[in-house]
């Protein structure tokens, strides 16, 4: 993959010959507003990102105490008295790729933030995400399902890029990762992926009440692909994520926006391997369009004290449903 623009920054800063003790700090970008910057802590060559806030805002990080991959402090600012820095720093020199993604992809995200407040609650809770991440990188991968589902999403995720070339809205539609009700969603749209394999590739699981929901948006699609799993054959999880990236090619905000949201949704890189030898077909493809007396429960049909429903609905039962992949993409706007 592509070396990353902070990667040769931080290089830049390991080269320094002359620093050799303390916070070696570098802007990221004249394009990004607040004052970020990429770090290195000196003499034990952490990376690190850093940003200057105000010593008035008030910041209790004991939680974040004793922590095995990455730290947080707060450090007085040597050279302005009435502001601090904020350091973020990478304790497991393993996890290097995966800091170049996040922070990337963090810098990116808070590029327009003015307001300090709105600053500080948007690291904060980044660092509480990436400890997460970092604590679930020794885990033995994504199950058989969540490999079969991850596909099924990156498969649509294709699609949606080779019919526009609105890249950084389509990433940020792709909502999966971040455990959100639908797959896919923005503004007034939304796309629910199944995937199936096996014998019962006509039925699908609907794990909540609210999943197929039409109360909160205009269209909702249910994308279904029934998948054939092949020992080394067929398209593996690790070369649909290649043919991505590829598509991207020229967009580095996307590029590193689906990387982040890969790290969110469980695939590492460095456990490529374990998804190298698993493959999949496609049986059979179709979009149906969620409306009318589509079978389904909504939020709305329960009774007081039920919630958590799931429930499945046989597929052959909806062909009046069944929408072309034009009609709709011709749906899916961001306008």
């Amino acid at each position: 993959m592509k070396r990353m623009k902070i990667d040769e920054i931080w290089a830049g800063l390991e080269n320094e010959e002359t620093f050799f003790k303390g916070l070696l700090l570098r802007r990221y970008s004249g394009a990004v507003i607040p004052d970020v910057f990429i770090a290195l802590s000196s003499p034990e060559k952490y990376r690190s990102i850093a940003a200057s806030i105000s010593s008035s805002v008030t910041l209790n990080l004991s939680a974040f105490s004793n922590l095995q991959d990455i730290s947080i402090e707060l450090l007085p600012d040597e050279k302005r008295g009435n502001k601090n820095i904020l350091v973020f720093k990478l304790l497991n020199n393993q996890h290097r790729d995966i800091f170049s993604v996040l922070c990337e992809d963090l810098f990116a995200s808070i590029s327009t933030v003015t307001n300090e407040q709105q600053l500080v609650g948007e690291l904060i809770n980044r660092f509480e995400k990436w400890k997460s991440l970092f604590d679930s990188v020794g885990a033995q991968g994504l199950s058989s399902e969540e490999q079969r589902g991850l596909f099924g999403e990156l498969y649509f995720l294709r699609k949606f890029l080779r019919n526009s070339s609105e890249f950084k809205n389509i990433i940020s539609s792709w909502v999966g990762p971040e455990r959100q009700i639908r797959d896919f969603q923005y503004g007034n749209w939304a796309v629910e992926v199944k995937t199936t394999s096996g014998n019962n590739h006509q039925t699908v699981t609907i794990t909540s009440e609210r999943q197929l929901d039409t109360s909160h948006v205009s269209n909702l699609f249910l994308y279904h692909m029934s998948l054939e799993v092949q020992q080394h054959s067929g398209e593996t999880l690790n070369q649909i994520i290649y043919s991505v990236i590829e598509l991207l090619d020229s967009d580095f905000v996307s590029i590193n926006r689906f990387k982040a949201k890969l790290l969110e949704g469980g695939y590492y890189e460095l456990q490529g391997p374990l998804y190298a030898d698993i493959g999949y077909r496609i049986r059979q493809e179709l979009f149906y369009e969620v409306e009318r007396a589509f079978p389904r429960i909504e939020e709305g049909d329960l009774l007081s004290g039920v919630s958590d429903v799931c429930y499945t609905i046989t597929l052959s039962n909806c062909s009046e449903y069944i929408r072309t992949e034009e009609e709709i993409f011709q749906t899916l706007t961001f306008l």
